[in-house]
C-alpha cells in the first residue's frame, strides 16, 4: 500500500538560486585573476546541497569544499569527485579508501595524515598550512619534513584568522603563505575566504574559497553592494485567538497583555533554527506590517501580535526575518549560525 501524499507544508525556505549564482560571479570577479571556488559544507550552510550546488556549478564554479567525508556523496551527484576537497583530511585507512573510490581529494592537515595518505597509496591531495589560526594544518616548522615533500599537492592553502577585521595579522598570514609556497611544490595557492576576498587581490592568489558571502552574508564592507540576499523564510499561522488584560503568553508567561489583543500562533520554533535568542524585540511581518513576537520562542511555535494585521487568519503565511546581512535582527546570532542551525523541517518545507 503506497503512502498518501504529504499535506501542504507549514514552513517554507525559499532559495533564490539566481541570486546565489550572481553572488558567486561577483566574488569570482572580485577575486581578480584568481578563480573562486565554493564552500558547500554543512549542506550549503543550511540552504541545501541539491538546490545550491547545481546553481554554483552552472554559474562556473569548478572547486567545491566540504568538511566531512559524509558530505561528499551529496555533492558528487552534480559535480565530478575530483572537484571536491575534504577539509578535515584523512584519519583512517577507510577515509583514504573512500577518497579514492569517489575521487574526492583530501586536505592533508598533519604529518600523520601525510604518512597515512602515502602508506595507503598516495595520489593527488591538498595541503593546509597553519599560518596563525591554530586549528588545522601543518606547523611552519614542519614544512621541510620529507613526508610533505613527497606529497602530490594540487592546492596549497592556509586560512585567515581575522579577515573580517583590519589587522596586521592578515598581511602576515599572506606573507607566510607566500614563503611556504616557495618551499613546497604545488599547482594552486589559496588563502582568502569570503572576507579575505574583500581584502583585495593581494590575498586571492590562485583560488579563493568563499562561503558565507555566497549565501547572502557581507563579512566586510567592501562586499556590500555586490552580494544579494539568497534565503527567505515564511511560516503559516496555526491559530488565532483573543486574550484579555492580565493573561500571559507562552512558557513562564514572560509576556502579560495589558489590553485586549488578537494574537496568532505561527508554525516555526527553535527546532527549525529560529532560536530563542531571536525572540525578544523581534517580529515577523506580513506585507510590510510588523507583527511583534510575544513571549518565548517554543520548539515548534512562536506567538505574534496581530494588532497590525487584523485580517490574518489560520492558514495564512507570514514572513520570518532571515536577512543574514541585517545585524539588527540577529540578536547576537552570527550570519553563519542563522543559516547552519536551520532545522530539517524548514529545509524540507
Amino acid at each position: 500500500m503506497s503512502n498518501p501524499p504529504l499535506p501542504p507544508a507549514t514552513l517554507r525556505l525559499m532559495v533564490d538560486t539566481a541570486a546565489l549564482a550572481d553572488n558567486w560571479r561577483a566574488l569570482d570577479r572580485l577575486s581578480g585573476t584568481a578563480a573562486a571556488g565554493a564552500a558547500v559544507k554543512a549542506d550549503c550552510y543550511g540552504l541545501g546541497v541539491d538546490t545550491c550546488v547545481p546553481a554554483l556549478r552552472d554559474a562556473g564554479c569548478e572547486t567545491f569544499f566540504v568538511a566531512h567525508w559524509s558530505e561528499v556523496a551529496g555533492v558528487i551527484a552534480p559535480v565530478p569527485g575530483h572537484r571536491i576537497a575534504v577539509l578535515h583530511g584523512v584519519l583512517s585507512e577507510a577515509d583514504c579508501a573512500y577518497a579514492r573510490a569517489l575521487g574526492a581529494v583530501p586536505v592533508i592537515n598533519s604529518l600523520e595524515q601525510a604518512a597515512l595518505w602515502h602508506r595507503t597509496g598516495g595520489g593527488v591531495c591538498h595541503l593546509m598550512v597553519d599560518t596563525g589560526i591554530n586549528r588545522l594544518g601543518i606547523a611552519l616548522a614542519e614544512v621541510g619534513d620529507p613526508s610533505i615533500a613527497a606529497l602530490d599537492i594540487d592546492i596549497l592553502m592556509s586560512h585567515l584568522a581575522s579577515a573580517d577585521e583590519r589587522t596586521a595579522m592578515n598581511r602576515m598570514q599572506a606573507e607566510l603563505l607566500g614563503e611556504v609556497a616557495d618551499a613546497i611544490p604545488h599547482r594552486r595557492l589559496s588563502l582568502a575566504n569570503s572576507a579575505g576576498i574583500g581584502l583585495g587581490e593581494a590575498f586571492a592568489f590562485d583560488l579563493t574559497r568563499p562561503g558565507i558571502a555566497l549565501y547572502g552574508g557581507v563579512p566586510r564592507e567592501e562586499l556590500a553592494g555586490h552580494i544579494r540576499p539568497v534565503a527567505r523564510v515564511a511560516a503559516r499561522l496555526l491559530q488565532c485567538r483573543q486574550i484579555a488584560p492580565g493573561e500571559g503568553v507562552g512558557y513562564n508567561a514572560v509576556f502579560i497583555a495589558n489590553t485586549h489583543m488578537r494574537i496568532g500562533t505561527v508554525s516555526i520554533g527553535y527546532a527549525d533554527g529560529f532560536l530563542r535568542l531571536r525572540g525578544p524585540g523581534n517580529a515577523l511581518s506580513h506585507e510590510g506590517r510588523r507583527l511583534p513576537i510575544l513571549g518565548k520562542v517554543s520548539m515548534d511555535m512562536v506567538v505574534i501580535d496581530l494588532s497590525a494585521a487584523p485580517d490574518l487568519a489560520a492558514g495564512d503565511w507570514v514572513d520570518v526575518p532571515w536577512d543574514i546581512a541585517d545585524a539588527a535582527q540577529q540578536n547576537q546570532l552570527s550570519p553563519y549560525e542563522m543559516l547552519t542551525v536551520i532545522g530539517r523541517r524548514l529545509r524540507a518545507g
